[in-house]
């Protein structure tokens, strides 16, 4: 069994050199010309996202004909494969994996929508990864998808609701956008369809940290051992306060902070801030 996936999964060199995953390319379109943007750094890219303004870049998605390539060579040499992607309701991406799949006889592609994406997205990726490792078929570990999928939560605030704006990326989240691109957003990943919706506004980033912490807190109570990946753009003062407020507040079984890879980084700007928490015990064996 071989796990596909894209850069939108926030997977960490340390995860990519410990597991065997296959990562879809995701474009990042500037004025001079593409970039794959597994190939900059996140600090190189805001730099030339500031540089930008009041321009910003695009993304592009890989094409089905790319996927249908990945797959090839792999059920080639006798493998199954399971393909996870960034939520359908944020992108193309898995419609493109899921034509791409398409093209190849018999059912030995899977290919999954995680309904989320960045940190809840390498979840299910790490777990898949690990189950295809211990040899586990592909019926169990999609159980195992689901069940992790449903437990996750992805929640962010934003300094500026400028740059999902000018995306075209804001979604359910338009009723804020205009005037109150000063509020500071608490963005939630809805698990029922992947989309954006705003669970409510702070006037700061302080006060909207303590709403994150406190919406993990009402969501899983502290019984309940999480892994939580704290996750930012450029704020890592932010994200350090964020870490110590839901230690002190929740069962925190494992504790890790991450940067937001740049071809997410496109829709968020440099000052984003929150996580993805799922409980621990769902995530067995991965520590």
């Amino acid at each position: 069994m071989k796990i596909v996936t894209d850069c939108a999964a926030d997977l960490t060199k340390d995860d990519l050199a410990a597991l065997d995953i296959n990562v879809a390319p995701l474009y990042i379109q500037f004025p001079d010309g593409e970039v794959d943007s597994s190939d900059i750094t996140p600090d190189d890219f805001y730099q030339r996202l500031k540089n930008l303004i009041p321009h910003i870049p695009t993304t592009s998605q890989p094409s089905a004909g790319l996927f249908t390539g990945m797959y090839k060579k792999l059920v080639e040499i006798g493998e199954e494969v399971i393909s996870i992607h960034i939520s359908s309701g944020l992108s193309g991406t898995y419609e493109s994996a899921r034509l791409g799949a398409a093209q190849l006889p018999g059912n030995l592609v899977q290919v999954v929508d995680s309904k989320t994406l960045s940190g809840g997205e390498r979840f299910q990726v790490l777990a898949a990864a690990l189950s295809a490792k211990a040899d586990l078929n592909k019926e169990v570990i999609l159980e195992k998808l689901s069940k992790i999928r449903e437990s996750t939560e992805v929640i962010y605030t934003l300094e500026t609701l400028e740059y999902l704006q000018r995306g075209g990326r804001i979604g359910r989240v338009q009723a804020l956008a205009g005037a109150l691109l000063h509020i500071k957003p608490i963005i939630h990943v809805d698990k029922s369809d992947g989309k954006y919706t705003t669970l409510g506004k702070e006037r700061t980033i302080p006060k909207a940290l303590e709403a994150i912490t406190n919406h993990i807190a009402r969501t899983y109570g502290n019984a309940t051992p999480l892994w939580v990946s704290v996750l930012h753009g450029q704020l890592e003062e932010q994200a350090n306060k964020l870490a110590e407020m839901l230690q002190e507040k929740v069962n925190v079984g494992k504790l890790e902070i991450l940067r937001i890879s740049p071809v997410l980084g496109v829709h968020t700007g440099p000052g984003i801030v929150g996580l993805a928490a799922v409980p621990f015990h769902l995530m067995e064996g991965m520590d």
